[in-house]
């Protein structure tokens, strides 16, 4: 199983003694009892050491599961929580088996922490009653609960719990920079159960007797009956157990040289885990974030390590459990306390604040609907507004521009061989590019050979190399600069961008509302995308255009955006008497001959002929 035994054994040692109290306290926190943390810990922790798909993965109760699991105790009893985890683990395994894991790799960085800020927070509130001494109020709802818990305290104050609650938070935080390697979560917890048998302080609520051992599996607490409607909270703790699991899997690859997790075997494992667990009275389960990381920093190295926190845990369950049975539950209220502070990141909450303001509009979002609503229903809302926004940013790259229809410098068809007249092919690095002939710098003087600049408005756009202006006029109706032909009759336009349903309409809107001129060329090399949206959009553009006797001419569609274009109708509309071309050049020769036919100019002198019928037709 691994080369290095010993430091395996080591780091799974080490994990142990920062798993204990955390499993105590999320158990006492999930409504079950700590037996049932700790019984989380054990099983789902072996089981997901062994058939889950990272290498260095710790699972077992967590802060976020705890969450979700409050208002289902509240609701349905332990038995829901229960036949929740038995589902959830079922569905883990569907997912797995769908390969649904990569899927998760596409969560935008804004939802994750903005959802961990949100879990933060609501594990701290979820402290405030052991924190402060008083029974847990009625209530599903933390903010309810924790004001209801301050409100009886206020009437009954505990002091020596909040003492106690602030000792070990305060020893954990400050004891984490000074000695980052000590865990100084037992330590604390160990100090503040000794001072509370040692001066028999009654304000001291101890966590109460434990089973010394695990229960022996059981399904009594499945009721069949029940199963329908517990149905949308398994699929809640399903989805929270694959996003936490496959996320801290991904940091402890980062963490790492040479491990990489299979996103699928871990859902399978994670599935395995939640199965086996509510068996014995655990808890749904999930991989830990800060176990997994500790025990990568302590040099752990194969699935040993879990495996030896597993089984350390259960020692101390069947051996310890009078022990551990005194210890305050005031202090483990300082231990997920501390534990929440430390889950929060605040540079990495700066940086997602800074660098859009749809990323941030995110990560507040979704952190506040953690808060108030629920973990599944706020990753979806953050999904969903990450997603809109993101749309929003792709549609606004849309652009449609006036174009010289004579500048054939850069043909549609990339990639094509005569594009840049063989010159300077499209994947830079080649072999070939540039061929120190194309220089790189769009306007540059010698820039496609110095025949056509990239740069309108310079003093040499349009101008060959012998000084010859090649495309004569400029027509500055409405505002705009639209290059044309000498008679006005050619007008070209360039779509960029995604010609989708976020932006169609609004891209093609311009379009639309052309007149007075003849001939329309679309040059629509640069359309990284068509779908039928865009293509309809496109159509009813055609359509318009045609209506008002102006034909339209398309060049270099590209043939992925074919499909598209040919469900609705557009192609063929644009292929009607040959008005789809492979290249610019092939579009203007087509708009020549059009012009031709109704005596604007000759096709066989291209543009002086042009000019020449707009002169006789001025004479005339």
């Amino acid at each position: 199983m691994t080369r290095a035994p010993r430091r395996d054994l080591l780091a799974g040692l080490t994990v142990a003694i920062v798993a204990l109290p955390l499993a105590l306290g999320f158990g006492v926190a999930s409504g079950l009892g700590a037996e049932a943390g700790l019984a989380t810990a054990v099983v789902a922790g072996a089981l997901a050491a062994v058939f889950g798909g990272s290498n260095l993965q710790v699972s077992g109760p967590t802060g976020a599961m705890t969450v979700v699991l409050v208002p289902i105790v509240a609701e349905y009893g332990p038995g829901g929580v229960l036949t929740v985890g038995l589902m959830a683990g079922g569905l883990l395994i569907v997912l797995a088996l769908l390969r649904a894991g990569r899927s998760m790799r596409y969560v935008p960085a804004p939802v994750v922490e903005g959802f961990t800020f949100g879990i933060a927070c609501v594990i701290a509130l979820q402290q405030i009653p052991n924190a402060l001494g008083v029974a847990a109020p009625e209530g599903d709802k933390v903010l309810v609960v924790a004001w209801r818990a301050v409100e009886e305290f206020m009437i009954a104050p505990n002091w020596t719990a909040v003492a106690i609650t602030v000792g070990v938070a305060g020893l954990m935080l400050a004891g984490a920079r000074l000695r980052p390697g000590v865990p100084f979560s037992v330590v604390a917890v160990a100090a503040a159960t000794l001072a509370a048998q040692l001066f028999h302080l009654d304000g001291a609520t101890p966590i109460g007797a434990l089973p010394a051992g695990l229960p022996a599996p059981s399904l009594g607490f499945l009721d069949l009956s029940a199963v329908g409607s517990l149905l949308a909270p398994a699929v809640a703790v399903a989805a929270l157990a694959a996003l936490e699991s496959l996320l801290s899997a991904t940091v402890a690859d980062g963490m790492t040289t040479g491990q990489k997790h299979d996103p699928d075997r871990e859902l399978f494992g994670q599935g395995v885990a939640n199965l086996a667990a509510p068996l014995f009275g655990g808890v749904p389960a999930t991989a830990a974030i800060a176990r997994t990381a500790v025990n990568v920093r302590t040099g752990a190295g194969s699935r040993l390590a879990a495996l030896t926190h597993a089984g350390v845990l259960a020692v101390i369950v069947f051996a310890a459990a009078p022990l551990v049975s005194r210890i305050p539950l005031a202090a483990l209220a300082g231990v997920l306390l501390a534990t929440a502070v430390r889950m929060v990141e605040v540079g990495a909450l700066r940086a997602m604040a800074r660098a859009t303001r749809s990323d941030a509009v995110v990560l507040v979002l979704t952190a506040v609907a953690t808060l108030v609503l629920d973990l599944v229903l706020a990753v979806v809302i953050g999904l969903a507004v990450a997603g809109a926004l993101a749309l929003r940013a792709v549609a606004a790259e849309a652009r449609v521009d006036r174009v010289d229809p004579y500048d054939d410098s850069v043909p549609d068809l990339l990639g094509s061989a005569t594009y840049d007249k063989g010159t300077a092919p499209d994947l830079p690095g080649s072999a070939t590019y540039d061929n120190g002939t194309a220089p790189d710098l769009p306007g540059s003087a010698t820039y496609d050979n110095g025949t056509a600049p990239d740069l309108p408005g310079s003093a040499t756009y349009g101008k060959s190399a012998t000084g010859r202006t090649n495309s004569p006029t400029y027509n500055t109706e409405g505002g705009g600069r639209e290059r044309t032909d000498a008679t006005g009759q050619v007008v070209a336009y360039r779509i960029e961008g995604p010609l989708f349903f976020a932006g169609a309409h609004r891209s093609l809107l311009e379009l639309g509302e052309i007149s007075g001129v003849r001939v329309v060329i679309l040059r629509m090399c640069r359309v990284t995308t068509v779908d039928a949206t865009g293509a309809l959009a496109l159509k009813d553009t055609v359509h318009r255009l045609n209506g008002r006797g102006i034909v339209v001419l398309a060049s270099g569609i590209r043939p992925g955006q074919r499909r598209a274009l040919e469900s609705v109708g557009a192609l063929e509309l644009l292929r009607r008497e040959g008005r789809e071309y492979a290249t610019a050049s092939e579009a203007f020769g087509g708009a020549r001959e059009r012009l031709a036919t109704v005596g604007v100019g000759p096709a066989r002198d291209g543009r002086e002929a042009s000019v020449a019928a707009a002169t006789e037709e001025a004479a005339r």
